[in-house]
């Protein structure tokens, strides 16, 4: 089959609303600072009828990375599930808008589109209050067949990995795009996430992926180990390829022979480091579609990661196909 998509994503679909506020207006609503809180649906409605004048944009991880690749120029699509309502269509027109293919079918009946309310004070801090709704309802009947076969890399993100039917599903499409001769990649999401789906994970690591993205932290859980070098060498026996990120210390690149270090890229301040992650994988996975040394893989996902920590939210502000260019690297 024609591989019509660089990279083809699977994950959360949820939708950003960034409201600004002041501190009072936390202690109103008794919101956690500076952190992430978990929230039901009627919760979710009451804030967000409180939030002024919010900005609405698709998010997730999964979708970030995948809108990464298309700031750099790639082909990509992304597989996700949102409700029947307004918060879907936003995500949906938000997502085409930006060159994505995304065309799930919503959800008819049960929970609403997931989105993350979130509130930036004065001093930057971002409080994130996240209602999942729809986003979790996400089964193998829902992975779209001829998307993942056109795709040249399936891209796997963690944080869908909580409930047991997103579980198949994620089995459901590697199997799908193996079956087509297409690399498996998997973000390990969150050290939490790992701690809660430890087994599962090493299962489809072992059986079903080919690429692995993690941090520090996640791997060191992932193996349950405080040594570094321990963990490298177990995650190499596991996988064929892995990038593990290690903040301002750069990253380290596993396939067959020796681990590649390579330095993170400098940034002249650190405004909001979500969405790093996200980003890096972006750019890795791009420079992989074009079939570039492993380094200069990990030097693009450096250059998408301090684009994005320069300024507040997960998403390029800068086209990222400009400063790969501007880096003096060829598509």
């Amino acid at each position: 089959m024609e591989t019509r998509f660089d990279v083809v994503g699977l994950g959360n679909a949820i939708v950003d609303m960034i409201a600004a506020v002041d501190e009072d207006f936390l202690g109103r609503f008794d919101i956690r600072k500076n952190g992430m809180t978990l929230i039901d649906e009627a919760r979710a409605d009451a804030l967000t009828a409180a939030a002024p004048q919010p900005r609405q944009l698709s998010g997730g991880s999964g979708a970030n990375t995948i809108a990464g690749i298309a700031s750099f120029g790639g082909t990509a699509a992304y597989i996700g599930k949102v409700a029947d309502d307004e918060l879907g269509g936003v995500f949906r027109e938000d997502m085409n808008a930006g060159g994505i293919a995304f065309d799930t079918p919503p959800l008819g009946k049960g929970p609403a589109t997931a989105r993350s309310i979130i509130f930036v004070t004065p001093d930057g801090a971002r409080s994130m209050n996240t209602f999942l709704g729809a986003s979790v309802l996400f089964s193998p009947d829902d992975v779209q067949e001829d998307v993942v076969k056109s795709g040249g890399i399936l891209y796997l993100e963690g944080y869908l990995f909580d409930e047991e039917a997103a579980k198949a599903a994620f089995v459901h499409a590697s199997e799908i795009a193996k079956a087509a001769g297409r690399k498996v990649a998997l973000t390990l999401s969150d050290s939490f996430c790992v701690e809660r789906h430890r087994d599962s994970f090493l299962h489809l690591i072992r059986n079903h992926v080919d690429i692995v993205f993690a941090n520090e932290d996640e791997l060191l859980s992932l193996y349950q180990s405080s040594d570094f070098d321990s963990a490298v060498k177990s995650l190499q026996a596991d996988t064929a390829l892995a990038a593990v990120t290690r903040s301002e210390k750069g990253s380290v690149v596993i396939s067959g022979g020796d681990p590649i270090a390579v330095p993170a890229e400098p940034v002249d301040q650190v405004i909001d480091t979500t969405g790093a992650g996200d980003q890096y994988a972006a750019g890795f996975l791009f420079g992989l579609s074009r079939e570039l040394p492993l380094p200069v893989c990990a030097r693009l996902g450096h250059i998408a990661a301090a684009e994005v920590i320069s300024h507040y939210g997960p998403r390029p502000e800068t086209p990222l196909s400009e400063l790969m260019e501007k880096a003096g690297i060829a598509k």
